[in-house]
């Protein structure tokens, strides 16, 4: 009890009083910040009036891009990127034409069907030469005599899944087993026309034959090997005999009446057969690029079939 003195004595005063004016004082060091009224641009904890640190602005590369060395460093990039790319078509273009690519794909129905007739039954084909319209051949989809990729390409990548049906058929096909097949073939077809190259190279022979032209030469006995192997499959091996017989005929007759007219193009041009030690040379290179497409053709399908 608190008493407090008067006039009149002790009043007694209760100390009810005392610890309600002591809860009603202001803390004056609170324990947590209030941050439930922070808005949008108010820091809590009483930091209200600290600077925001600057935003960067929408062209904040601006200044970069304004650089005169910047400026200097880009044009002297892009100058030696146009360089290097000129430089490497440049070199590509010395032994593979890649702008002339397109040439070798203008194809159409009715060119790869007559190509393939052309292919299994030469015999009774009269004009071999290439038609030429001001100095430059035509597309092959107007002339049946030109040569092509597109029907080398399909026929590899056909052969490849013939073979692994093949394969299949016996029970012994494995994916390591049809790359071997793929890569194969592969590296026996680049092996034929380097040879060829070599061999033109060594004879010295004028000739209008690309790289590209062996490749695709080289290439249309996928046709044969083809309808070989299809061949074994529906009739046994001796399907597979007859049919790969008349197809390695039918490609030595097909490349040694397209080859002859492009190996002797010289002679062609003179009007007159050249005579001597030269001529039997450019022969005997003709019958022997001929003579290997039926090597080639055997060695890669003779196992495929049993």
């Amino acid at each position: 009890m608190d008493y407090t003195a008067t006039h009149s004595g002790f009043r007694q005063q209760p100390a009810m009083r005392l610890r309600t004016s002591t809860a009603d004082a202001p803390d004056s060091s609170p324990l947590f910040d209030d941050t439930s009224r922070v808005g949008p641009g108010a820091q809590p904890g009483g930091y209200r009036n600290q600077v925001a640190a600057p935003q960067a602005g929408p062209y904040a590369g601006q200044s970069l891009l304004s650089d005169p060395m910047s400026n200097l460093a880009m044009a002297y990039g892009s100058s030696l990127a146009s360089q290097g790319k000129e430089m490497v078509d440049k070199n590509l273009d010395r032994f593979i034409p890649i702008s002339k690519l397109k040439y070798y794909f203008a194809v159409d129905t009715m060119y790869v069907g007559k190509k393939l007739g052309l292919l299994v039954f030469p015999y009774m084909h009269e004009n071999w030469e290439v038609s030429y319209q001001q100095d430059t051949p035509v597309a092959p989809r107007f002339d049946v005599n030109a040569p092509d990729l597109y029907i080398p390409f399909m026929g590899f990548i056909t052969y490849v899944l013939v073979a692994g049906l093949a394969l299949g058929t016996q029970n012994r096909f494995t994916p390591e087993l049809l790359g071997v097949q793929a890569s194969s073939a592969f590296v026996w077809l680049i092996m034929e026309v380097l040879a060829v190259l070599l061999s033109l190279y060594l004879v010295t022979v004028n000739t209008d034959l690309t790289t590209i032209d062996l490749l695709a030469f080289s290439g249309y006995k996928y046709v044969g090997m083809i309808v070989g192997v299809i061949g074994g499959l529906l009739f046994g091996r001796l399907g597979y005999y007859l049919s790969l017989l008349w197809c390695c005929a039918a490609i030595f007759v097909f490349m040694i009446r397209t080859l002859r007219l492009k190996l002797l193009s010289e002679a062609a041009a003179e009007g007159k057969l050249v005579r001597g030690a030269r001529n039997q040379l450019r022969m005997y290179l003709t019958m022997s690029i001929a003579a290997a497409q039926p090597i080639f053709m055997y060695w890669l399908t003779y196992h495929l079939v049993r």
